[in-house]
């Protein structure tokens, strides 16, 4: 029978003794440690160490493997497993974290947040001095520092006397008196009979610190309650005026648990309501093709040159209340409508001097194409965008306001939040809405909050979340709250067939899979994914979208009625030859001079309106629109503007003679030049817009004197592409990049791993190393506290040779204590030339 594998000594020889896919999940789990690629297994394992990579890796934790890492945190160093279990499940056991603890070591142990065997679990150095509770950063667990710890700076003939109270004979040095008080406290039932003899002031005074935080003020004359406490080392003092609850202590009025409620299992996303699917789907669809009339609108109201951009970027706050107006809902939703087109690639600014938002070229293509694809592709768009529009309005860290379309809105773990709230809706039977609250609550148990952030209650993700309800509801991505069929498709899933979506568990009392928490949800799409996914998406919203109309009901107060949707054609020549009304399931369109008289600046003629009426209306034209448009039409042009400053010709002398005579010309100052002739001191579009204010419909002509045909220009921006999301962090490594990482790794470990074991030569020269390997030789020597021979050159030169223990490495430089020198030193890493490992004696 052969040996049992040793027990790795460093995190290093745990990380080499992993298999190609154990390491493929590590560093697609953390894929700052391959950006770039290490040289080495040595040089990995060093920065998985890095203060940096181990909290973005802690905060990417759930909250059972957080509490976890928490308990080995205050657990010994190594830890065994049956202690792990005590500190999470207390004396009476818990068969919900008995049944979870396992999947969260492993997941530890794969993240490389923990390493060694279960008899000796070992907490990364990194992560440990993150979690150890400090006076300023008390732990999440409410626990204070060992008795070693607290009387570390005590004096020995004061921890004799905490002995001698507590019952414990004298000892002859205070480091077996300590010993012996750690055991006192540790010992259960030794520990009841002596807190069987506490006063019950006293006994108040431990549970009002037992669960944290474990410190207290005194005063230099304490209570008698108090000094019953100080003198049997029950309360330790720190600072002068505080005292702390010695941990052992605190673990046994706890009986055993490091936290007060464990959380083993996720909370349920409950349903709030139940509506059948097709009910769903057809609210979906209903909001999805709202969303592309608001986009149309919104970018047609900008066809010719939208709002100025600020000098900072963005929208002014006038310019988004004018859209607001225009858009007919309230500022934040006209800043997500915004922002979506923006996100899409259909609006951008123009570039130019005087700089303005206008739709792109892009606009123009996707205008061609059918409803269903140009819903997908907005849609998409704002599955996977970083800047979130729920942030308009509010303050950047320099307190300044954050405008639509301006900096400072991305929000890197959007497309992450947004994914994963919508894939818990698809964990729901088909046609339920969850209770938002819910939501909540799994999002928050999946990613806690930690340190600044939940000492200030500040929780991005929930707001994040409760955006993507919102907005998934604006767009049609969810009906009533519940995830719909295309919703569904957008995100890659399977369609389902009246039965809920088995690939996740939701409730307490379903099984999770043991890398359930590295990978919560389906990871977002990659763009070919992505490009399935949306096609299947519009082909599912396809049949739910309502057919263009190619006819409106004409009525005879001038006001035409469309009962659905319009085809482009007709829907672009009733917007000029009539005025929106109000919106809703039928919009309605008036019909005034104003609006008649547009369309004949278009070039139409009055004939070509009767016909256009009378080709598509399902009711007869009405005598009094007829009666409108000739009226219009046979006022149109008979006045001529032109330029001279500007200037009036009339074939019919009474109608100049009226407006000379009329005081709301005066503003124009005309004066008579010929019989037909007046001119003015106004600019044309002055003199135009005064006379039509007056009741006349002049029109404006040329240098040749033929009538000008004035149609809006559309302006559009050069071509423009979507702005690119902002990473949240170094992306996620495919499988190619992972494979050649990890064959690079393996042959830079094989070629630095060939022993080195040497004793120091009389007057040889240390081979030297790389920058890197010294680092990890350096770091794996503290963890192990193994004894290193360098090379090392000072500050003039001279070179020498020297026996270390690194005690620490930080900044640049190893702290250590120096056998050659028997005494402690810090040494920059820059000067040392070699690092090997002693020989063996």
């Amino acid at each position: 029978m052969s040996d049992p594998a040793p027990s790795p000594r460093s995190l290093a020889e745990a990380l080499r003794a992993r298999d190609d896919a154990s390491l493929a999940v590590l560093l697609r789990s953390r894929p700052d440690l391959i950006t770039p690629v290490p040289t080495d297994l040595t040089q990995l394992a060093t920065r998985a160490g890095t203060r940096a990579s181990v909290v973005r890796a802690l905060e990417r934790l759930d909250r059972f493997a957080l509490q976890t890492a928490e308990a080995l945190a205050v657990a010994a160093d190594p830890a065994p497993y049956g202690e792990l279990l005590g500190l999470m499940a207390g004396d009476g056991g818990d068969p919900a974290v008995e049944g979870a603890l396992p999947r969260a070591v492993a997941l530890l142990r794969e993240q490389a947040l923990i390493w060694g065997d279960d008899d000796r679990l070992r907490l990364v150095r990194t992560a440990r001095e993150l979690l150890t509770p400090t006076p300023q950063h008390p732990s999440p667990t409410g626990l204070g520092p060992t008795v070693r710890e607290a009387t570390a700076g005590m004096s020995p003939g004061r921890i004799q006397e905490i002995v001698a109270a507590a019952g414990l004979p004298s000892t002859h040095d205070a480091v077996s008196a300590v010993t012996a008080l750690t055991g006192l406290f540790g010992d259960r039932r030794r520990m009841s009979a002596l807190l069987a003899g506490a006063p019950a002031e006293s006994l108040d005074v431990l549970n009002r610190l037992v669960w944290g935080p474990p410190y207290g003020q005194v005063t230099a004359d304490p209570a008698p309650r108090l000094r019953w406490l100080l003198d049997r080392g029950l309360l330790l003092p720190t600072t002068p005026g505080t005292v702390v609850l010695p941990r052992e202590v605190a673990l046994h009025l706890r009986a055993g648990r490091a936290h007060r409620a464990t959380e083993p299992l996720p909370p349920a996303v409950e349903a709030a309501a139940a509506h059948r699917p097709q009910v769903v789907d057809a609210t979906a669809a209903a909001e999805a093709y709202t969303a592309l009339a608001t986009v149309e609108e919104l970018l047609k109201d900008w066809d010719e040159g939208g709002p100025a951009v600020l000098r900072a970027g963005g929208l002014s706050v006038r310019d988004l209340k004018r859209t607001a107006v225009a858009l007919d809902v309230a500022e934040p939703v006209a800043a997500f409508w915004v922002e979506l087109a923006y996100a899409a690639g259909l609006l951008a600014s123009d570039g130019e001097a005087d700089e303005r938002y206008a739709a792109t070229p892009a606009y123009d293509e996707w205008l061609e194409q059918a409803p269903d694809l140009r819903w997908a592709q907005l849609a998409q768009a704002w599955l996977t965008a970083t800047r979130t529009a729920g942030v308009v309005g509010g303050r950047d860290a320099k307190d300044r306001t954050l405008s639509a379309l301006g900096p400072g809105l991305d929000r890197s773990a959007a497309p992450e939040v947004r994914h994963r709230v919508l894939t818990l809706l698809a964990g729901l039977p088909e046609g339920a809405a969850p209770s938002p609250e819910s939501v909540l609550a799994r999002l928050r148990w999946e990613r806690p909050l930690r340190g600044p952030q939940k000492e200030a209650g500040d929780d991005p993700r929930g707001q994040l979340a409760e955006w993507t309800l919102a907005e998934a509801e604006r767009l049609g991505v969810t009906g009533r709250g519940a995830l719909s069929a295309h919703g569904r498709a957008l995100l890659g899933l399977p369609e389902t067939k009246g039965h809920a979506r088995e690939a996740e568990p939701t409730g307490p009392g379903d099984k999770l899979p043991v890398h359930h928490h590295r990978t919560p949800a389906a990871a977002p799409l990659s763009p070919p994914e992505q490009a399935t996914a949306s096609a299947a998406a519009a082909r599912l919203l396809a049949p739910l979208l309502p057919e263009p109309l190619d006819h409106v009901l004409l009525q005879a107060d001038l006001t035409a009625v469309a009962p659905g949707p319009l085809r482009r054609p007709l829907a672009e020549m009733l917007g000029v030859l009539a005025d929106v009304e109000s919106k809703g399931g039928a919009t309605v369109y008036r019909f005034t001079p104003g609006s008649v008289r547009r369309a004949l600046d278009s070039g139409q003629a009055a004939s070509d309106l009767h016909a256009f009426l009378t080709a598509h209306s399902r009711t007869p034209v009405p005598q009094p629109l007829t009666y409108l448009i000739d009226d219009v039409a046979r006022k149109h042009g008979h006045l001529r503007v032109g330029a001279a400053s500007s200037y009036v010709r009339c074939d019919d002398e009474a109608v100049l003679n009226e407006i000379l005579a009329d005081k709301r010309a005066a503003g124009l100052r005309l004066r008579r030049l010929a019989p037909t002739v007046l001119a003015a001191q106004a600019d044309p579009a002055t003199l135009l817009d005064g006379l039509r204010g007056m009741g006349f419909a002049p029109a404006a002509e040329s240098a040749e004197g033929d009538v000008l045909i004035t149609r809006a220009l559309a302006h559009r921006t050069p071509p423009r592409t979507a702005p690119e999301p902002v990473p949240d962090g170094p992306p996620m490594p495919d499988a190619t990049l992972l494979s050649a990482a990890i064959r690079a790794i393996r042959a830079g470990d094989m070629a630095s791993t060939t022993p080195r074991k040497s004793s120091p030569p009389a007057g040889g020269e240390l081979p030297r190393t790389s920058s890197a390997e010294t680092l990890a030789t350096m770091q794996a020597a503290v963890l192990t506290g193994e004894a290193l021979w360098i090379g090392y050159v000072n500050a003039e030169g001279a070179a020498s040779q020297r026996v270390i223990a690194p005690i620490r490495v930080e900044g640049g430089f190893v702290t250590a204590y120096d056998h050659t020198a028997d005494e402690v030193r810090t040494y920059p890493l820059h000067r040392v030339t070699g690092v090997a490992e002693l020989a063996d004696d």
